[in-house]
């Protein structure tokens, strides 16, 4: 065996027993960036935010409610660093007791730390994300 080919070999060999990927940045189906995306749990279900630049100098950010409970009514706001980029209502809808917001705000100067927030009486599902 070649100089070379041991070296690659040690290489793909330590990555692996390090748990390090060796792969390449994922891309969506139109060659861009794969979005950024977080989750966590709320009140019956759970939340999910995700964004990605898009090709125009805008953002394209999704947050989505899934309560599993049909017809609740949520007051839903969308922050992009200081700035108020979604103020709306949505009501969960069957058959899995979710909603989905899709905007396009800005793409600001810098790092853009989204906060996605639903509010339904005393409960409060919050999602937070920079990109």
């Amino acid at each position: 065996m070649n100089a070379r080919r041991t070296a690659a070999a040690l290489t793909v060999t330590a990555a692996a027993l390090s748990g390090v990927a060796m792969v390449a940045p994922a891309a969506n189906a139109k060659g861009g960036v794969a979005p950024k995306v977080t989750s966590g749990p709320c009140a019956t279900g759970s939340w999910k935010l995700k964004a990605k630049p898009d090709d125009g100098g805008r953002l394209e950010v999704e947050y989505q409610l899934d309560t599993n409970r049909n017809n609740q009514s949520w007051a839903v706001k969308i922050n992009d660093n200081t700035h108020r980029v979604f103020t709306g209502t949505r009501t969960t809808k069957a058959p899995s007791g979710s909603f989905s917001v899709t905007i396009h705000p800005v793409n600001r100067a810098g790092t853009d730390h989204l906060v996605a927030t639903a509010t339904r009486g005393a409960v409060t599902c919050t999602g937070r994300l920079a990109l």
